[in-house]
């Protein structure tokens, strides 16, 4: 007979156990507990992710029925629902938020020396948000319009191998441009943003931090033009320019120059203009990079929404085949629940 480790302990072996257990001890997580430690409350929820529980009743019954198993899967208690209720309403949130930073720089070393179609050293990251609705009525705390609730998203997504670096959760209202304000600034790093973060202020703290970021120029951006730089139109690159600002406050929120490039999409006819600040890399590779923001949309639009159906109320009819929930693999989305909701 066969009596080897189960799927799901040989997962939970690949994880850090030792670092858990000393950002639990910082914190002081096991103190005062009789059965269900940290580490017994982290493998559960993983369960639950893993196998799309909806809600600690559904967790309770799936494991109880595979109560001879449980030992095996690194579980020394049977799993009651009010027990874990109680961890969850608890323990410390920082625990689970160390430990998955310290996942995510488990998981950025492995793609550290990875190409992501663009030849840089420097790392590239692009930044964009999600706002996730909620039912009202099971979410009033996260009031977001008169009849629905919501949260937002904000995902910083390193670009070498479509890891998300940062992740802050807001209040469906907070803008996008906002959340510069709590990101920790990497110097030498790029990011790309769209025009939701065009913030000259905040943008010249990202220059003094000595990052690089690319983001869209707005049509009401007042400036003059410094310097043009020789450009090749077969390209795409209609100008390269050295520019400086000319708004009334846009020009002592950010006195340094800045870069515009214009540049025409051959396939769909677009003209798009960029505001870097960097003025080495080529103007296509600052276009390149732009493109490449296109991860972060992939990201949220392959991202497992566990939220069960009940929570989630729809303002509109909804097609019989429309997918609801989805998983990741191998970089691609697969339908895994469909439901029916009128």
């Amino acid at each position: 007979m066969y009596i080897g480790k189960t799927l799901f302990a040989q997962l939970m072996d690949f994880l850090p156990w030792k670092s858990f257990h000393r950002i639990v001890d910082r914190h002081d997580g096991d103190r005062y507990v009789k059965s269900m430690t940290c580490a017994d409350q982290f493998r559960v929820m993983a369960f639950a992710q893993l196998t799309y529980r909806e809600s600690l009743r559904d967790i309770e019954v799936c494991l109880s029925a595979q109560a001879a198993k449980l030992y095996h899967m690194g579980f020394r208690h049977e799993i009651k629902r009010s027990t874990l209720a109680d961890a969850n309403e608890t323990r410390d949130w920082r625990i689970h938020a160390e430990f998955a930073q310290r996942l995510i720089e488990q998981a950025r070393t492995l793609y550290a020396d990875d190409s992501f179609g663009i030849e840089l050293e420097n790392t590239a990251y692009a930044l964009d948000s999600t706002t996730i609705d909620l039912c009202l009525s099971l979410f009033a705390w996260a009031l977001f319009r008169t009849t629905k609730s919501a949260v937002k998203m904000h995902t910083l997504l390193d670009l070498r191998g479509n890891i998300a670096s940062f992740i802050h959760i807001s209040d469906g209202k907070l803008g996008d441009v906002n959340v510069l304000d709590v990101l920790e600034l990497e110097a030498g790093a790029i990011y790309v943003m769209d025009r939701g973060y065009l913030d000259f202020t905040r943008l010249y703290l990202m220059h003094q931090a000595q990052a690089f970021f690319v983001t869209r120029a707005k049509s009401n951006t007042r400036l003059r033009r410094v310097y043009s730089a020789p450009v090749d139109r077969g390209t795409g690159i209609i100008c390269d320019q050295t520019i400086a600002l000319t708004g009334t406050t846009s020009r002592k929120d950010y006195p340094a120059y800045l870069r515009r490039i214009r540049f025409k999409d051959p396939e769909t006819g677009k003209t798009l203009v960029f505001l870097p600040n960097n003025f080495t890399f080529p103007a296509t590779t600052i276009c390149a990079l732009y493109k490449r923001r296109w991860q972060v949309e992939l990201f949220f639009d392959c991202l497992p929404y566990c939220t069960p159906s009940y929570a989630i109320e729809y303002q509109r009819p909804t097609d019989w085949g429309r997918r609801f929930a989805g998983f990741l693999r191998v970089g691609k989305p697969h339908q895994c629940i469909s439901r029916r909701l009128a």
